[in-house]
């Protein structure tokens, strides 16, 4: 049926150190600017976030978009194709929130993705007949 694994092609670009957590940053934290990206992560180094930044921007899930041309100043945004991870990201989000929460929450309590955000919802939400 496939030619390849879709879970394998996708781990291919999604599945690379720091890659998610960059897009997290861009997607939810709206943290979008080389040097804010460097804070949030602490042990990813310039050369490599310059790296993944390529590596998304070439896979066309993020572009950037010129801020102001001297000094240059960019800020990554997200492609439609970059807006379609938000799904996956929810989905770790969820799963640490649920079967993590005593790392992930001050409490231990966990806590289900629609408690954390109410108004996202990845797939549409069916009415029963």
């Amino acid at each position: 049926m496939f030619a390849n694994c879709p879970i394998r092609t996708s781990l291919g670009v999604l599945g690379k150190k720091w890659t998610l957590l960059i897009l997290r940053d861009i997607a939810f934290l709206k943290v979008n600017r080389f040097n804010q990206i460097l804070r949030t992560l602490p042990g990813l180094t310039p050369r490599l976030l310059t790296l993944r930044l390529k590596e998304l921007q070439s896979s066309g899930l993020i572009y950037p978009e010129l801020i102001q041309r001297k000094p240059r100043l960019v800020r990554w945004v997200l492609t439609d194709m970059g807006r379609d991870t938000a799904p996956i990201l929810m989905s770790f989000i969820g799963f640490g929130s649920k079967w993590y929460s005593e790392t992930v929450f001050k409490d231990g309590k966990p806590r289900s993705v629609e408690e954390l955000f109410p108004t996202f919802s990845p797939v549409p939400k069916t009415v029963k007949s």
